[in-house]
């Protein structure tokens, strides 16, 4: 209904942007702002939490989980 992804909170298109080889650390960061402000409460925690174990861990949450299933 709002075009975002319920879980990342980011639209197709960002989606297809993140995976390309080119796209710049800036524009992430910037998109991960952007992002933050989409979200708020429960879904902000959580998405903080998982990014953070992603970028501690190489891995993210829902992969983890995923292949401990």
């Amino acid at each position: 209904a709002t075009g975002y992804c319920y879980g990342c909170a980011r639209t197709i298109e960002e989606r297809k942007i993140w995976k390309l080889e080119g796209t710049t650390d800036e524009w992430k960061q910037k998109n991960l702002e952007i992002i933050k402000k989409r979200l708020t409460g429960w879904q902000l925690e959580s998405f903080e939490e998982s990014y953070t174990y992603k970028i501690e861990n190489g891995i993210s949450l829902f992969k983890k989980n995923f292949k401990n299933e």
